[in-house]
């Protein structure tokens, strides 16, 4: 970014090349919080050169309150949605298939094409993220709450680990409750 953006507002969209399509939630003295689609709100330095500004909107300096937080999180919710990552299968999986087979070898197996069923875990991962947006972003449920249905999510991107051996990029990989042992 160039050093005139300095003072990009609330609601500018912006492209980071790590970190995807997101939109500034925040404005702070050196940093923008910028609530990304599928990497949650990061606290990015204003002259970092992996952002590209897409669309500038309310060129201000003033750091947002919660409650605006909030609000700019919806409307990025709305503006986004339809923006699907693309995540990559992992290159020895291409073109492969999966073959379930029954216990009674007299019947014929089901064949079910690698990127087909990929696509469907990506989908479900993708889905998960929304409804965990929605519950933060939630006014009626309380902290707690929320806490408590966020345990439940945890549990189902840890019952989803095992599909990790399909992507390509480990930054991709569902991930459940922290352990000290890594995948």
């Amino acid at each position: 970014m160039e050093a005139e953006q300095l003072t990009l507002g609330v609601g500018t969209r912006l492209q980071h090349t790590q970190y995807g399509p997101g939109v500034i939630v925040g404005v702070r003295y050196a940093t923008y919080l910028i609530s990304f689609i599928h990497h949650g709100i990061k606290e990015i330095d204003k002259t970092d050169a992996n952002l590209d500004e897409i669309i500038a909107e309310n060129v201000t300096v003033e750091v947002e309150t919660v409650s605006a937080v909030e609000k700019s999180l919806l409307k990025i919710l709305r503006q986004w949605s339809d923006v699907n990552e693309i995540v990559p299968l992992g290159d020895k999986w291409i073109g492969g298939t999966m073959l379930l087979q029954t216990a009674d070898k007299s019947l014929k197996p089901k064949e079910i094409p690698i990127d087909d069923f990929f696509h469907k875990i990506v989908m479900l991962r993708d889905r998960l993220r929304v409804l965990e947006q929605n519950i933060n972003s939630n006014k009626k449920l309380s902290d707690e709450e929320k806490v408590n249905i966020q345990q439940y999510i945890t549990r189902c991107y840890g019952s989803l680990t095992t599909f990790n051996v399909l992507f390509r990029n480990k930054e991709h990989w569902f991930v459940g409750e922290k352990s000290n042992k890594e995948d």
